[in-house]
């Protein structure tokens, strides 16, 4: 039987599979397809949550990525670094799903070009950011909760203003993002007194 033969067999076999082998052929298959399918879709995910993936954009590369290197969370005493999708992605799976499908509507703005250049960009940076912290707000600040636990704070090497506000921010369940605005990039311009809040 030649090589050919055999490819012809399968292919016949296919067509008209026995009762005995369909169901299992194609269980086996659709068994396949799905782990093939799932893996491909987890690192496309994975892919698109990287440091590197959030800085292929020149609009944040060029923009925010600088004001990100000045901060605490790019460099301090402990060689700890918070990334992008540390702070803007969530860890959860249902979450972070969530999060990447409201992310996909950003990719409109990016073809039309809405902040391609500087200017686009802090025109529109307040917009952004308050839509930002309304998300963080809603999520009781759950990304920065992944690393910062007010609980397990040790208030007593804090500074003293330091220990006072997390203190009141724990007794009135208060979230990060109230009182850390502008903690990893700049504070746009025109914030009104209800975004300080």
């Amino acid at each position: 039987m030649t090589h050919q033969d055999g490819k012809k067999g399968f292919i016949a076999t296919l067509r008209r599979p026995s009762a005995k082998y369909s169901l299992g052929a194609l269980l086996l298959a659709g068994i396949l397809l799905g782990v093939f399918l799932w893996g491909g879709f987890n690192t496309a995910l994975e892919a698109t949550n990287t440091e590197a993936f959030c800085l292929s954009c020149h609009e944040m590369r060029d923009n925010v990525y600088p004001e990100y290197q000045e901060t605490i969370h790019y460099k301090n005493r402990t060689g700890v670094r918070a990334t992008c999708p540390d702070c803007h992605v969530p860890k959860d799976w249902t979450y972070k799903m969530i999060r990447k499908v409201q992310a996909s509507r950003e990719l409109w703005g990016k073809l039309v070009g809405s902040i391609d250049t500087r200017e686009k960009f802090e025109a529109k940076r307040l917009t952004l950011a308050r839509s930002e912290w309304k998300r963080m707000k809603a999520s009781d600040s759950r990304e920065c909760r992944n690393c910062h636990s007010l609980e397990s704070m040790k208030s007593e090497a804090q500074q003293q203003r330091a220990r006072k506000q997390h203190e009141m921010a724990l007794e009135d369940d208060m979230t990060c993002i109230d009182c850390h605005k502008g903690i990893a990039h700049h504070k746009p311009q025109g914030m009104t007194e209800e975004d300080e809040e």
